[in-house]
Protein backbone atom coordinates (compact mmCIF):
# COMPACT_ATOMS: atom_id res chain seq x y z
CA UNK A 1 0.00 0.00 0.00
CA UNK A 2 1.45 3.42 -0.93
CA UNK A 3 2.14 5.66 2.05
CA UNK A 4 2.71 9.34 2.62
CA UNK A 5 6.05 10.82 3.58
CA UNK A 6 6.60 13.70 5.98
CA UNK A 7 8.33 16.09 3.58
CA UNK A 8 5.69 15.84 0.87
CA UNK A 9 2.85 16.22 3.37
CA UNK A 10 4.41 19.25 5.08
CA UNK A 11 4.96 20.98 1.72
CA UNK A 12 1.36 20.28 0.69
CA UNK A 13 -0.06 21.60 3.96
CA UNK A 14 2.17 24.68 3.68
CA UNK A 15 0.77 25.33 0.20
CA UNK A 16 -2.79 25.08 1.55
CA UNK A 17 -2.36 27.21 4.71
CA UNK A 18 0.84 29.21 4.08
CA UNK A 19 0.11 32.03 6.52
CA UNK A 20 -1.18 29.98 9.44
CA UNK A 21 1.13 29.66 12.46
CA UNK A 22 3.26 26.53 12.36
CA UNK A 23 5.71 27.08 15.22
CA UNK A 24 5.88 29.47 18.20
CA UNK A 25 8.77 30.02 20.59
CA UNK A 26 9.73 32.95 22.85
CA UNK A 27 7.45 35.33 21.00
CA UNK A 28 8.81 34.34 17.60
CA UNK A 29 6.10 33.12 15.24
CA UNK A 30 6.79 31.13 12.11
CA UNK A 31 4.20 30.38 9.46
CA UNK A 32 3.92 27.18 7.49
CA UNK A 33 5.46 28.99 4.52
CA UNK A 34 8.46 30.10 6.60
CA UNK A 35 9.10 26.68 8.13
CA UNK A 36 8.84 25.08 4.71
CA UNK A 37 11.31 27.55 3.23
CA UNK A 38 13.85 27.19 6.04
CA UNK A 39 13.73 23.40 5.93
CA UNK A 40 14.29 23.51 2.17
CA UNK A 41 17.33 25.74 2.70
CA UNK A 42 18.74 23.28 5.23
CA UNK A 43 18.08 20.42 2.83
CA UNK A 44 20.07 22.26 0.18
CA UNK A 45 22.98 22.89 2.56
CA UNK A 46 23.09 19.21 3.44
CA UNK A 47 22.72 18.13 -0.18
CA UNK A 48 25.52 20.45 -1.35
CA UNK A 49 27.79 18.84 1.25
CA UNK A 50 27.02 15.41 -0.16
CA UNK A 51 24.38 14.19 2.28
CA UNK A 52 21.55 12.05 0.99
CA UNK A 53 20.50 8.47 0.36
CA UNK A 54 22.94 6.16 -1.38
CA UNK A 55 21.50 2.94 -2.75
CA UNK A 56 19.38 0.51 -0.73
CA UNK A 57 19.83 -1.28 2.57
CA UNK A 58 19.90 -5.05 2.19
CA UNK A 59 19.35 -5.91 5.85
CA UNK A 60 16.80 -4.52 8.35
CA UNK A 61 19.59 -3.21 10.61
CA UNK A 62 21.27 -1.20 7.85
CA UNK A 63 20.74 2.41 6.79
CA UNK A 64 21.35 3.65 3.24
CA UNK A 65 21.34 7.29 4.40
CA UNK A 66 23.86 9.81 5.55
CA UNK A 67 23.03 10.78 9.14
CA UNK A 68 22.48 14.20 10.72
CA UNK A 69 22.98 14.33 14.51
CA UNK A 70 20.65 16.71 16.36
CA UNK A 71 22.52 17.84 19.47
CA UNK A 72 20.10 20.57 20.46
CA UNK A 73 17.71 21.85 23.06
CA UNK A 74 14.11 22.30 21.90
CA UNK A 75 13.61 25.05 19.37
CA UNK A 76 12.82 25.68 15.70
CA UNK A 77 16.16 24.29 14.53
CA UNK A 78 15.41 20.84 15.93
CA UNK A 79 12.24 20.40 13.89
CA UNK A 80 13.87 22.07 10.88
CA UNK A 81 16.64 19.49 11.21
CA UNK A 82 14.21 16.57 11.18
CA UNK A 83 12.30 17.95 8.21
CA UNK A 84 15.28 19.32 6.28
CA UNK A 85 17.23 16.08 6.54
CA UNK A 86 14.25 14.17 5.16
CA UNK A 87 13.93 16.61 2.26
CA UNK A 88 17.59 15.92 1.41
CA UNK A 89 16.95 12.16 1.86
CA UNK A 90 19.40 12.08 4.75
CA UNK A 91 18.27 10.74 8.12
CA UNK A 92 18.36 12.79 11.32
CA UNK A 93 18.84 11.18 14.72
CA UNK A 94 18.41 12.40 18.27
CA UNK A 95 21.29 13.01 20.67
CA UNK A 96 20.85 13.22 24.44
CA UNK A 97 22.36 16.63 25.26
CA UNK A 98 23.17 15.43 28.79
CA UNK A 99 25.78 12.97 27.56
CA UNK A 100 29.40 13.60 28.51
CA UNK A 101 32.31 13.01 26.14
CA UNK A 102 32.64 9.23 26.44
CA UNK A 103 28.92 8.59 26.06
CA UNK A 104 28.72 10.94 23.09
CA UNK A 105 31.71 9.34 21.38
CA UNK A 106 30.15 5.90 21.79
CA UNK A 107 26.89 7.10 20.25
CA UNK A 108 28.63 8.77 17.32
CA UNK A 109 30.78 5.68 16.70
CA UNK A 110 27.56 3.70 16.27
CA UNK A 111 25.57 6.33 14.34
CA UNK A 112 28.42 7.67 12.17
CA UNK A 113 27.05 11.19 11.64
CA UNK A 114 27.99 12.87 8.39
CA UNK A 115 26.80 16.18 9.86
CA UNK A 116 26.10 17.51 13.36
CA UNK A 117 23.64 20.31 14.09
CA UNK A 118 24.33 21.68 17.58
CA UNK A 119 23.71 24.62 19.88
CA UNK A 120 26.68 26.87 20.57
CA UNK A 121 26.69 25.93 24.28
CA UNK A 122 27.79 22.43 23.21
CA UNK A 123 30.59 23.63 20.92
CA UNK A 124 33.47 22.67 23.22
CA UNK A 125 32.12 19.14 23.66
CA UNK A 126 31.57 18.73 19.93
CA UNK A 127 35.06 20.03 19.25
CA UNK A 128 36.60 17.37 21.49
CA UNK A 129 34.43 14.47 20.37
CA UNK A 130 34.58 15.24 16.63
CA UNK A 131 38.35 14.71 16.73
CA UNK A 132 37.76 11.12 17.85
CA UNK A 133 35.63 10.21 14.81
CA UNK A 134 37.00 8.40 11.78
CA UNK A 135 35.69 11.04 9.36
CA UNK A 136 35.22 14.76 9.96
CA UNK A 137 31.49 15.63 9.90
CA UNK A 138 29.92 18.83 8.63
CA UNK A 139 29.40 21.04 11.69
CA UNK A 140 26.44 23.44 11.80
CA UNK A 141 26.38 25.66 14.89
CA UNK A 142 23.18 27.32 16.13
CA UNK A 143 23.71 30.55 18.04
CA UNK A 144 22.22 30.70 21.53
CA UNK A 145 22.53 32.83 24.68
CA UNK A 146 25.70 31.06 25.88
CA UNK A 147 28.03 33.56 24.23
CA UNK A 148 30.19 30.77 22.81
CA UNK A 149 32.19 31.65 19.70
CA UNK A 150 31.83 29.74 16.45
CA UNK A 151 33.71 26.45 16.69
CA UNK A 152 36.69 26.39 14.29
CA UNK A 153 35.65 24.60 11.12
CA UNK A 154 31.93 24.95 11.84
CA UNK A 155 29.36 26.86 9.78
CA UNK A 156 27.01 29.31 11.42
CA UNK A 157 23.54 27.85 10.93
CA UNK A 158 21.74 31.04 9.92
CA UNK A 159 24.56 32.13 7.62
CA UNK A 160 24.54 28.73 5.94
CA UNK A 161 20.79 28.88 5.36
CA UNK A 162 20.98 32.41 4.00
CA UNK A 163 23.66 31.40 1.50
CA UNK A 164 21.48 28.97 -0.46
CA UNK A 165 18.28 29.03 -2.48
CA UNK A 166 14.93 28.20 -0.83
CA UNK A 167 13.80 26.37 -3.94
CA UNK A 168 13.04 22.65 -3.58
CA UNK A 169 15.80 20.20 -4.37
CA UNK A 170 15.59 17.94 -7.37
CA UNK A 171 15.29 15.07 -4.88
CA UNK A 172 12.12 13.17 -4.08
CA UNK A 173 11.77 11.94 -0.49
CA UNK A 174 10.11 8.58 -0.10
CA UNK A 175 7.94 6.86 2.50
CA UNK A 176 10.63 4.21 2.67
CA UNK A 177 13.27 6.66 3.88
CA UNK A 178 14.31 6.17 7.49
CA UNK A 179 13.61 7.99 10.72
CA UNK A 180 16.18 7.04 13.39
CA UNK A 181 15.28 7.27 17.05
CA UNK A 182 18.00 6.43 19.56
CA UNK A 183 16.87 4.95 22.85
CA UNK A 184 18.77 3.85 25.94
CA UNK A 185 16.70 0.65 25.79
CA UNK A 186 17.35 -2.32 28.02
CA UNK A 187 20.94 -3.12 27.08
CA UNK A 188 22.44 0.01 28.60
CA UNK A 189 23.86 1.29 25.34
CA UNK A 190 21.95 3.57 22.97
CA UNK A 191 20.27 1.73 20.09
CA UNK A 192 19.09 3.36 16.87
CA UNK A 193 15.56 2.22 16.06
CA UNK A 194 14.96 2.31 12.30
CA UNK A 195 11.44 3.39 11.32
CA UNK A 196 10.30 3.74 7.73
CA UNK A 197 8.81 7.24 7.47
CA UNK A 198 5.55 5.91 6.03
CA UNK A 199 5.10 3.41 8.87
CA UNK A 200 5.92 6.06 11.44
CA UNK A 201 3.32 8.43 10.02
CA UNK A 202 0.54 5.86 9.85
CA UNK A 203 1.47 4.52 13.30
CA UNK A 204 2.89 6.78 16.04
CA UNK A 205 2.20 10.06 14.20
CA UNK A 206 -1.49 9.24 13.93
CA UNK A 207 -2.17 9.46 10.20
CA UNK A 208 -5.27 7.29 10.45
CA UNK A 209 -9.02 7.70 10.37
CA UNK A 210 -11.26 7.24 13.39
CA UNK A 211 -11.83 3.61 12.43
CA UNK A 212 -8.07 3.01 12.43
CA UNK A 213 -7.63 2.72 8.67
CA UNK A 214 -4.56 4.56 7.37
CA UNK A 215 -4.70 7.87 5.52
CA UNK A 216 -2.57 7.43 2.42
CA UNK A 217 -4.17 9.95 0.04
CA UNK A 218 -2.38 13.31 0.04
CA UNK A 219 -5.52 15.30 -0.76
CA UNK A 220 -7.40 13.70 2.12
CA UNK A 221 -4.49 14.35 4.50
CA UNK A 222 -4.30 18.01 3.51
CA UNK A 223 -8.06 18.46 3.85
CA UNK A 224 -7.82 17.01 7.35
CA UNK A 225 -4.92 19.32 8.22
CA UNK A 226 -6.73 22.44 6.97
CA UNK A 227 -9.53 21.68 9.45
CA UNK A 228 -7.07 21.02 12.28
CA UNK A 229 -6.65 23.75 14.86
CA UNK A 230 -4.62 22.02 17.57
CA UNK A 231 -1.93 24.00 19.34
CA UNK A 232 0.46 21.51 20.91
CA UNK A 233 2.71 22.58 23.79
CA UNK A 234 5.94 20.56 23.79
CA UNK A 235 7.53 20.77 27.22
CA UNK A 236 9.56 17.51 27.21
CA UNK A 237 12.80 17.49 25.20
CA UNK A 238 12.63 16.55 21.54
CA UNK A 239 15.65 14.32 22.11
CA UNK A 240 13.12 11.73 23.32
CA UNK A 241 10.50 10.07 21.13
CA UNK A 242 7.57 11.44 23.16
CA UNK A 243 8.47 15.03 22.31
CA UNK A 244 9.49 14.42 18.70
CA UNK A 245 6.50 12.27 17.79
CA UNK A 246 4.02 14.62 19.48
CA UNK A 247 5.43 17.61 17.61
CA UNK A 248 5.51 15.87 14.22
CA UNK A 249 2.08 14.36 14.86
CA UNK A 250 0.74 17.84 15.55
CA UNK A 251 2.17 19.05 12.25
CA UNK A 252 0.69 16.11 10.35
CA UNK A 253 -2.71 17.23 11.61
CA UNK A 254 -2.15 20.86 10.61
CA UNK A 255 -1.47 21.98 14.18
CA UNK A 256 0.90 24.58 15.57
CA UNK A 257 3.82 23.47 17.74
CA UNK A 258 4.52 25.67 20.75
CA UNK A 259 7.61 25.58 22.99
CA UNK A 260 7.84 27.15 26.46
CA UNK A 261 10.44 29.83 26.92
CA UNK A 262 12.76 27.67 29.00
CA UNK A 263 14.00 24.58 27.17
CA UNK A 264 16.92 23.38 29.33
CA UNK A 265 14.67 22.13 32.13
CA UNK A 266 11.14 22.31 33.46
CA UNK A 267 9.89 25.68 34.70
CA UNK A 268 6.24 25.02 35.58
CA UNK A 269 5.31 28.70 35.81
CA UNK A 270 6.83 29.40 32.39
CA UNK A 271 5.13 26.32 30.92
CA UNK A 272 1.69 27.31 32.21
CA UNK A 273 2.11 30.96 31.25
CA UNK A 274 2.97 29.82 27.72
CA UNK A 275 -0.07 27.53 27.65
CA UNK A 276 -2.30 30.41 28.72
CA UNK A 277 -0.82 32.99 26.36
CA UNK A 278 -0.80 30.73 23.31
CA UNK A 279 -4.21 29.15 24.01
CA UNK A 280 -2.83 25.65 23.61
CA UNK A 281 -5.20 22.71 23.24
CA UNK A 282 -2.82 19.85 24.07
CA UNK A 283 -0.01 19.51 26.62
CA UNK A 284 2.55 16.75 27.13
CA UNK A 285 3.42 15.25 30.50
CA UNK A 286 6.22 12.88 31.52
CA UNK A 287 4.99 11.28 34.72
CA UNK A 288 5.05 12.75 38.21
CA UNK A 289 8.41 14.42 37.60
CA UNK A 290 6.56 16.67 35.16
CA UNK A 291 2.99 16.66 36.46
CA UNK A 292 3.70 17.27 40.16
CA UNK A 293 5.50 20.63 39.66
CA UNK A 294 2.75 21.64 37.24
CA UNK A 295 -0.06 20.89 39.68
CA UNK A 296 1.83 22.62 42.51
CA UNK A 297 2.14 25.73 40.35
CA UNK A 298 -1.58 25.52 39.53
CA UNK A 299 -2.25 25.42 43.28
CA UNK A 300 -0.18 28.58 43.75
CA UNK A 301 -1.16 30.65 40.72
CA UNK A 302 -4.11 31.55 38.55
CA UNK A 303 -4.04 30.50 34.89
CA UNK A 304 -6.72 30.52 32.22
CA UNK A 305 -6.27 27.11 30.60
CA UNK A 306 -9.82 26.77 29.32
CA UNK A 307 -8.61 25.83 25.83
CA UNK A 308 -6.65 22.77 27.04
CA UNK A 309 -8.53 19.60 26.10
CA UNK A 310 -5.87 16.89 26.32
CA UNK A 311 -3.04 16.10 28.72
CA UNK A 312 -1.00 13.42 27.00
CA UNK A 313 1.25 11.48 29.37
CA UNK A 314 3.99 9.12 28.27
CA UNK A 315 7.35 7.61 29.36
CA UNK A 316 6.47 7.51 33.10
CA UNK A 317 3.38 7.21 35.27
CA UNK A 318 1.39 9.95 36.98
CA UNK A 319 0.04 8.97 40.40
CA UNK A 320 -3.78 8.98 40.75
CA UNK A 321 -3.73 11.79 43.33
CA UNK A 322 -1.77 14.08 41.03
CA UNK A 323 -4.13 13.25 38.17
CA UNK A 324 -7.14 14.17 40.27
CA UNK A 325 -5.56 17.47 41.28
CA UNK A 326 -4.76 18.26 37.64
CA UNK A 327 -8.34 17.63 36.59
CA UNK A 328 -9.64 19.75 39.47
CA UNK A 329 -7.81 22.66 37.85
CA UNK A 330 -8.63 21.59 34.28
CA UNK A 331 -12.18 20.20 34.42
CA UNK A 332 -12.62 20.33 30.63
CA UNK A 333 -9.45 18.36 29.92
CA UNK A 334 -8.85 14.63 29.63
CA UNK A 335 -5.73 12.74 30.68
CA UNK A 336 -4.50 10.12 28.24
CA UNK A 337 -1.77 7.72 29.39
CA UNK A 338 0.08 6.02 26.57
CA UNK A 339 2.58 3.24 27.12
CA UNK A 340 4.83 1.92 24.42
CA UNK A 341 8.40 2.19 23.30
CA UNK A 342 10.63 3.49 20.56
CA UNK A 343 10.28 0.03 19.01
CA UNK A 344 6.48 -0.30 19.19
CA UNK A 345 5.02 3.18 19.13
CA UNK A 346 1.97 3.32 21.38
CA UNK A 347 0.97 -0.16 22.50
CA UNK A 348 -1.62 0.47 25.22
CA UNK A 349 -3.56 3.49 26.45
CA UNK A 350 -5.82 4.53 29.29
CA UNK A 351 -7.93 7.56 30.01
CA UNK A 352 -8.92 9.26 33.23
CA UNK A 353 -7.44 9.72 36.71
CA UNK A 354 -7.75 6.13 37.96
CA UNK A 355 -4.74 3.84 38.02
CA UNK A 356 -6.60 1.19 36.03
CA UNK A 357 -5.49 -1.33 33.44
CA UNK A 358 -4.63 -0.25 29.90
CA UNK A 359 -6.65 -0.71 26.72
CA UNK A 360 -4.57 -2.43 24.01
CA UNK A 361 -4.00 -0.56 20.77
CA UNK A 362 -4.72 -2.41 17.50
CA UNK A 363 -2.11 -5.10 16.95
CA UNK A 364 -1.19 -5.40 20.62
CA UNK A 365 -1.00 -8.82 22.27
CA UNK A 366 0.36 -10.45 25.40
CA UNK A 367 2.62 -13.42 24.74
CA UNK A 368 3.22 -16.37 27.01
CA UNK A 369 6.29 -16.35 29.24
CA UNK A 370 8.18 -18.47 26.70
CA UNK A 371 6.99 -16.21 23.84
CA UNK A 372 5.57 -19.22 21.99
CA UNK A 373 1.92 -18.13 21.73
CA UNK A 374 -0.54 -15.29 22.31
CA UNK A 375 -2.40 -15.43 25.60
CA UNK A 376 -6.20 -15.36 25.69
CA UNK A 377 -8.11 -12.94 27.96
CA UNK A 378 -8.14 -14.16 31.52
CA UNK A 379 -5.20 -16.56 31.32
CA UNK A 380 -3.43 -16.01 34.62
CA UNK A 381 0.11 -15.83 33.29
CA UNK A 382 2.61 -13.04 33.49
CA UNK A 383 3.72 -12.73 29.90
CA UNK A 384 5.30 -10.26 27.51
CA UNK A 385 3.68 -7.19 25.96
CA UNK A 386 3.98 -7.46 22.17
CA UNK A 387 2.79 -5.46 19.22
CA UNK A 388 2.26 -6.23 15.55
CA UNK A 389 1.25 -4.12 12.59
CA UNK A 390 3.45 -1.20 11.54
CA UNK A 391 6.83 -1.68 13.18
CA UNK A 392 10.43 -0.53 12.80
CA UNK A 393 12.78 -2.52 10.61
CA UNK A 394 15.26 -3.15 13.42
CA UNK A 395 18.19 -1.66 15.32
CA UNK A 396 20.95 0.15 13.45
CA UNK A 397 24.09 -2.02 13.18
CA UNK A 398 22.72 -4.69 15.54
CA UNK A 399 21.51 -7.90 13.84
CA UNK A 400 21.55 -9.88 17.11
CA UNK A 401 19.32 -7.47 19.04
CA UNK A 402 17.09 -7.04 15.99
CA UNK A 403 16.47 -10.79 15.81
CA UNK A 404 15.83 -11.03 19.56
CA UNK A 405 13.36 -8.14 19.71
CA UNK A 406 11.48 -8.46 16.41
CA UNK A 407 10.12 -12.00 16.22
CA UNK A 408 7.78 -13.91 13.92
CA UNK A 409 4.99 -15.86 15.59
CA UNK A 410 2.50 -17.84 13.49
CA UNK A 411 3.52 -15.85 10.43
CA UNK A 412 3.05 -12.45 12.11
CA UNK A 413 5.94 -10.11 12.82
CA UNK A 414 5.86 -8.79 16.40
CA UNK A 415 8.04 -6.60 18.56
CA UNK A 416 8.71 -7.67 22.15
CA UNK A 417 10.43 -4.69 23.74
CA UNK A 418 10.75 -6.16 27.24
CA UNK A 419 7.62 -5.15 29.20
CA UNK A 420 6.02 -7.82 31.35
CA UNK A 421 2.22 -7.82 31.22
CA UNK A 422 -0.92 -9.77 32.08
CA UNK A 423 -4.03 -9.97 29.86
CA UNK A 424 -7.17 -9.63 31.98
CA UNK A 425 -10.47 -11.37 31.33
CA UNK A 426 -12.04 -8.14 30.05
CA UNK A 427 -9.29 -7.72 27.44
CA UNK A 428 -7.46 -4.91 29.24
CA UNK A 429 -3.77 -5.17 30.00
CA UNK A 430 -1.91 -4.92 33.30
CA UNK A 431 1.63 -3.72 32.63
CA UNK A 432 4.21 -4.78 35.20
CA UNK A 433 7.26 -3.00 33.82
CA UNK A 434 10.52 -3.93 32.17
CA UNK A 435 12.15 -7.21 32.93
CA UNK A 436 15.63 -5.80 32.69
CA UNK A 437 17.23 -3.48 35.19
CA UNK A 438 16.34 -0.27 33.43
CA UNK A 439 15.35 2.50 35.83
CA UNK A 440 12.98 5.22 34.60
CA UNK A 441 13.74 8.39 36.53
CA UNK A 442 11.87 11.53 35.53
CA UNK A 443 11.27 10.14 32.04
CA UNK A 444 14.95 9.30 31.49
CA UNK A 445 15.96 5.66 31.15
CA UNK A 446 19.03 4.62 33.12
CA UNK A 447 20.64 1.21 32.81
CA UNK A 448 21.83 0.01 36.22
CA UNK A 449 24.91 -1.85 34.98
CA UNK A 450 26.33 1.24 33.30
CA UNK A 451 26.23 3.18 36.59
CA UNK A 452 27.54 0.16 38.52
CA UNK A 453 30.55 -0.13 36.22
CA UNK A 454 31.50 3.49 36.94
CA UNK A 455 30.97 3.07 40.69
CA UNK A 456 33.08 -0.07 40.91
CA UNK A 457 35.96 1.79 39.29
CA UNK A 458 35.99 4.51 41.95
CA UNK A 459 38.58 4.45 44.76
CA UNK A 460 37.39 2.55 47.80
CA UNK A 461 34.43 0.77 46.15
CA UNK A 462 34.61 -3.02 46.17
CA UNK A 463 31.20 -3.71 44.68
CA UNK A 464 28.06 -1.80 43.76
CA UNK A 465 24.51 -2.41 42.66
CA UNK A 466 22.04 0.23 41.53
CA UNK A 467 18.28 0.07 42.04
CA UNK A 468 15.33 2.44 41.96
CA UNK A 469 13.10 3.56 44.80
CA UNK A 470 9.88 5.63 44.73
CA UNK A 471 10.30 9.40 44.63
CA UNK A 472 7.64 12.10 44.64
CA UNK A 473 9.84 14.34 42.53
CA UNK A 474 11.21 11.84 39.99
CA UNK A 475 8.75 8.97 40.11
CA UNK A 476 11.74 6.72 40.71
CA UNK A 477 15.15 7.82 41.91
CA UNK A 478 18.46 6.00 41.57
CA UNK A 479 20.07 4.57 44.70
CA UNK A 480 23.48 2.90 44.85
CA UNK A 481 24.18 0.11 47.35
CA UNK A 482 27.92 -0.17 47.98
CA UNK A 483 30.31 -2.59 49.61
CA UNK A 484 33.51 -0.70 50.35
CA UNK A 485 37.11 -1.81 50.50
CA UNK A 486 38.47 -2.41 53.98
CA UNK A 487 39.35 0.89 55.69
CA UNK A 488 37.97 2.91 52.75
CA UNK A 489 35.52 5.71 53.46
CA UNK A 490 34.67 7.74 50.34
CA UNK A 491 32.10 10.42 51.09
CA UNK A 492 28.89 10.93 49.10
CA UNK A 493 30.50 14.00 47.53
CA UNK A 494 33.53 11.91 46.50
CA UNK A 495 31.23 9.37 44.86
CA UNK A 496 29.12 11.99 43.08
CA UNK A 497 32.25 13.72 41.78
CA UNK A 498 33.64 10.42 40.52
CA UNK A 499 30.39 9.60 38.72
CA UNK A 500 30.12 13.08 37.19
CA UNK A 501 33.34 12.53 35.24
CA UNK A 502 31.78 9.62 33.36
CA UNK A 503 27.98 9.93 33.52
CA UNK A 504 25.28 12.38 32.58
CA UNK A 505 23.87 14.13 35.64
CA UNK A 506 20.55 12.29 35.64
CA UNK A 507 22.37 8.94 35.88
CA UNK A 508 24.18 9.84 39.12
CA UNK A 509 22.59 8.16 42.17
CA UNK A 510 20.54 10.37 44.46
CA UNK A 511 21.73 8.36 47.48
CA UNK A 512 24.59 6.04 48.40
CA UNK A 513 23.98 3.28 50.94
CA UNK A 514 26.82 1.27 52.46
CA UNK A 515 26.52 -2.39 53.41
CA UNK A 516 28.83 -5.12 54.70
CA UNK A 517 26.65 -7.82 53.17
CA UNK A 518 27.55 -9.51 49.92
CA UNK A 519 25.86 -8.22 46.77
CA UNK A 520 26.34 -11.39 44.70
CA UNK A 521 24.53 -14.70 44.40
CA UNK A 522 26.54 -17.93 44.68
CA UNK A 523 26.85 -18.07 40.90
CA UNK A 524 28.40 -14.61 40.87
CA UNK A 525 25.40 -12.80 39.41
CA UNK A 526 24.07 -9.61 40.93
CA UNK A 527 21.73 -10.07 43.90
CA UNK A 528 19.30 -7.24 43.19
CA UNK A 529 16.85 -8.62 45.76
CA UNK A 530 19.45 -8.03 48.47
CA UNK A 531 20.13 -4.53 47.18
CA UNK A 532 16.43 -3.65 47.15
CA UNK A 533 16.03 -5.05 50.67
CA UNK A 534 18.90 -2.85 51.85
CA UNK A 535 17.23 0.20 50.33
CA UNK A 536 13.82 -0.70 51.79
CA UNK A 537 15.29 -1.07 55.28
CA UNK A 538 16.65 2.47 55.32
Amino acid sequence: MPQLDLATLHEAIAAAIPDRECLVWRGGRMTWREVGERSRRLARVLHEHGLGRHGRATEPWESPHDHLALYLHNGPEYLEGLLGAHKARASAFNVNYRYVDGELAQLFTDARPTAILFHARFAATIGRVAKRLDAAPLLLQVADDSGEDLLPGALDYETALASVSPEPLDVRPDAGDLHILYTGGTTGLPKGVLWRIGDLMTGPLGMARRDGTPITDLEEAVERAVKGRHRVLIGPPLMHGTGTWSALGGWCGGGCVVFPGRVDGLDAADLLATAERERVTRMLMVGDAFARPVVEELDRGSYDLSTVRTLLNSAAGISPDVKRRLLDHLPDAHIHDVLGSSESGFAVTRRGPADRAFVPAPGTAVLSADRSRKLSPGEDELGWLAKGGLLPLGYLNDPVKTAATFIVLDGERLVVAGDRARLRADGTVEVHGREATTINTGGEKVFAEEVETVLRDLPGVADALVVGRPSERWGTEIVAVLRLDRDAAPTDDDLREGCAAHLARYKIPKAFLRTEQGLRLPNGKADYAAARAAVASE
